[in-house]
């Protein structure tokens, strides 16, 4: 089964590491998905005022971009210790209405990647702690971490074959949650078992 992934890049650099890194596992499981990408840097910092139909169009595609996806793959950056302000934006605007939004129950993989050993583990801890807010379904998996990022780019992308196989556990947990979830609204008793 084939399925629908959405990829976040938390960096809107030309050359960023987070969106090479991305493209990198796009490929790597391109046999088991389709990709799309959003564009996070169009979207307007978020505002009480601007939370009104019309919604901005930039948010509107986001939303719809999510919504249409099986499943979502991020891939950010670590900045001063936490989340970069571009991506926690996103997910605020796709956040809403709380019981409602697109992110509702939306399996999403988490990958942070830092020129620093760590990785940028306390990033990967913000985002989670915000979808787990939104009521996204983060997989549960152990922690995708990319230390020392620097030294894996080879002419603007990304390689690590280690990094990549050890991911490859995180996107098997992430397709087991899609199509647990594709049981469940299916009505099946067993596929709702698997998610619990």
């Amino acid at each position: 089964m084939s399925s629908n992934l959405l990829g976040i890049s938390g960096s809107l650099r030309a050359g960023s590491f987070s969106t090479a890194i991305l493209h990198a596992l796009a490929e790597a499981t391109a046999s088991r998905a389709r990709y799309d990408f959003a564009d996070i840097g169009s979207v307007p910092h978020f505002n009480q005022d601007l939370y009104v139909e019309p919604l901005p169009r930039s948010v509107v595609h986001l939303r719809n971009q999510i919504a249409a996806a099986d499943g979502i793959v991020i891939s950010s950056t670590e900045y001063n210790h936490g989340i970069p302000g571009v991506l926690k934006n996103a997910l605020d605007w796709a956040s809403r209405p709380h019981n409602g939004s697109p992110l509702r129950n939306k399996p999403v993989l988490i990958v942070t990647s830092s020129p620093a050993a760590t990785g940028g583990v306390r990033a990967q801890y913000q985002i989670r702690e915000t979808l787990v807010s939104a009521l996204a379904r983060p997989v549960n998996t152990p922690e995708i971490v990319i230390g020392l990022v620097v030294g894996k780019m080879i002419d603007g992308r990304f390689h690590d074959p280690a990094v990549i196989d050890f991911a490859l556990n995180g996107f098997a947990k992430l397709f087991h949650e899609i199509a647990a979830l594709a049981k469940v609204q299916e009505g099946d008793v067993d596929g709702s078992r698997q998610i619990r």
